[in-house]
């Protein structure tokens, strides 16, 4: 984030930031680097939030997730994103599962900075938290599973490559179809051994795996993961998703990405509830893990499940990169919101 001047500050018109101009300004590698600090600047209580509200409606639901944060002795920035997930709009209507928009602050006064769409910014740094996870807890040798093979698991996967060689894909969707046209983008662009798998028994051996469905009954459990094993549970973001066994996260290490929501919308909530853990059963938080604070893996054959629900630290760290960026590159749409 760029340092502004300090005293009364001077006029800045709002930017207004399409999808594609956020995919032009952020790279997943820088994305990674946004979150990492984000995190770090978390455990060191320069943060303000992350709070999340969630609405159910008819065929979907909205979500709203805030947060602030400062990174050394730059400005303050503040970011409260507002998504639409409605599940069936591709099928039904032709629209994108999740739409939304991000509003950008400075944190001293106030001054709408940007609003950006969100859908590329909860993409992108979905996938960069799952890669700041593995590079401190998951094994160096990359046999990935994947499973479901929508878009977000596409960017998990370019998230996982810039933090670990992959040396193996194995892919896992209800759907063949999108499963054999994952494997085969996934081949081309990453250059991988790419295959799919109709039983996740298949995967056995995997070391790393990530679960990016919409579904609200456990499918991944004991019985597939290997001892030493990482995996991200990216999915459950709501109360009523579950992607991982309760057994399974009871048995091993879990890492949060923010305790409160994983005890509320993520796969830790259902374990909780079951009464097979509690709270203080939970190995640290992100930010504890990547700031060292907390030794993330004590050994070899841990399994550690990375419980992922998303963090408004994640988007006011991708959104900051985006802005200064845009601020830099002086070709953005602005526009004066006030009347004075």
């Amino acid at each position: 984030m760029a340092i502004r001047s300090p005293g009364k500050p001077a006029r800045v018109p709002t930017l207004i930031l399409k999808q594609q101009d956020v995919r032009r300004l952020l790279s997943m590698q820088d994305c990674i680097s946004a979150v990492e600090r984000a995190f770090v600047a978390h455990a060191e209580a320069r943060t303000v939030g992350p709070a999340v509200l969630g609405v159910h409606v008819h065929g979907g639901g909205f979500h709203v997730k805030a947060a602030g944060v400062a990174v050394s002795s730059q400005t303050p920035v503040f970011a409260a994103k507002i998504n639409a997930n409605f599940p069936a709009n591709p099928a039904s209507v032709g629209l994108p599962t999740i739409q939304g928009v991000l509003a950008l602050f400075d944190a001293e006064n106030g001054r709408v900075l940007a609003l950006m769409d969100s859908i590329e910014i909860t993409s992108l740094r979905t996938a960069a938290a799952t890669a700041v996870a593995a590079k401190h807890l998951a094994p160096t040798c990359a046999d990935v599973a994947i499973c479901g093979c929508g878009e977000q698991s596409r960017h998990q996967l370019r998230a996982l490559a810039c933090v670990r060689s992959v040396h193996r894909v194995r892919a896992f969707d209800l759907d063949a179809i999108r499963a054999t046209r994952f494997v085969a983008d996934m081949r081309r662009e990453l250059d991988v051994d790419a295959s799919v798998i109709d039983d996740l028994s298949a995967a056995r051996d995997a070391t790393i795996w990530i679960t990016s469905t919409p579904s609200k009954r456990w499918f991944l459990g004991r019985a597939h993961v290997a001892p030493g094993a990482f995996v991200a549970a990216v999915g459950a973001d709501n109360p009523e998703k579950q992607e991982i066994e309760p057994e399974l996260l009871a048995a091993n290490v879990v890492i949060a990405d923010v305790l409160d929501q994983s005890a509320t919308i993520g796969d830790l909530h259902h374990a909780l509830d079951a009464g097979l853990m509690h709270r203080d059963d939970v190995r640290a938080e992100l930010a504890d893990i990547v700031s060292g604070r907390v030794r993330g893996r004590c050994s070899e054959d841990e399994i550690i499940v990375f419980d992922s629900t998303g963090t408004a630290l994640q988007d006011v760290a991708a959104a900051a990169v985006v802005y200064d960026r845009a601020v830099a590159s002086g070709d953005c749409l602005a526009i004066d919101l006030s009347d004075s």
